[in-house]
């Protein structure tokens, strides 16, 4: 079996977590196919939107324990790091728009690749968690990045310590979810906000990722400039052209969120 689904309809990219046996946990052969699946997402300009979810009622229950038992050194504990980082990053600063539909666990290494996305939906059956102190292990899968500048410092190191689960409602309140709907609706929910996305200025949503990733990262001056050269090019589109007319002359517009 595959460990992983892949497929594209309408520019909407569908990467779903197949390994049900094991509530989707990531062992070797899924970061090799994540891996290569990543770059070719990147890399195909008829892709504009990502979505992310796992299979049968789980999303990711992080790492496969199983393949971490025995001996490990350190040079191969970072060299197995390392090569996750080279398209974990890739999927962390992709301009395209990332959907993930998070239903059942998301522990460890699953909560950190949602957290990738731009949009996280959950259910009231969601559950994220990080037990890497149980193990003697740290946060990893970027969540040492993304967590805090989600929920802050102190809030981050609460889970972290104290490892327990945050439920999907949590998730919502912390502000880590961006909607909770039923677990029924999850599938459907994700490819009405997918396919919405996909119908956007991809030019425009790109400068729009860019500048809100690095935000935190720069002062004002640095982002007043971002702003003004990225507002050059989305000026100079045919999208916005075409867009403007149509609002001039009261057609239905180009995009439009869905309720």
């Amino acid at each position: 079996m595959d460990t992983i689904t892949y497929t594209v309809s309408n520019h909407v990219a569908t990467l779903t977590l197949n390994r049900p046996e094991r509530r989707n946990a990531i062992n070797a052969d899924m970061r090799t196919a994540l891996r290569d699946v990543v770059y070719r997402i990147k890399n195909d300009p008829d892709v504009r939107v990502l979505v992310l979810a796992g299979s049968d009622g789980h999303f990711c229950a992080g790492g496969d324990l199983k393949s971490m038992q025995g001996e490990m050194t350190t040079t191969q504990g970072r060299s197995r790091m390392h090569s996750s980082h080279e398209w974990l990053s890739v999927l962390l600063t992709l301009d395209k728009p990332i959907v993930a539909a998070v239903d059942g666990s998301a522990y460890g290494a699953g909560f950190g690749l949602a957290l990738a996305a731009d949009i996280i939906l959950v259910t009231p059956r969601t559950r994220f968690g990080m037990a890497f102190l149980r193990f003697g292990l740290i946060p990893d899968f970027a969540l040492l990045y993304t967590l805090p500048r989600m929920i802050g410092i102190q809030r981050t190191k609460e889970l972290v310590f104290s490892t327990r689960e945050l439920t999907g409602e949590e998730a919502l309140s912390l502000g880590i979810a961006t909607e909770l709907v039923a677990a029924e609706s999850l599938t459907e929910r994700a490819a009405e906000l997918a396919n919405a996305l996909a119908t956007a200025s991809p030019d425009a949503v790109s400068l729009i990722k860019r500048a809100l990733n690095s935000t935190f990262d720069h002062d004002l001056s640095t982002m007043l400039s971002m702003e003004a050269d990225g507002q050059g090019i989305a000026l100079g589109t045919d999208y916005r052209k075409t867009a403007i007319t149509n609002f001039i002359n009261k057609q239905p517009p180009s995009y439009k969120w869905p309720e």
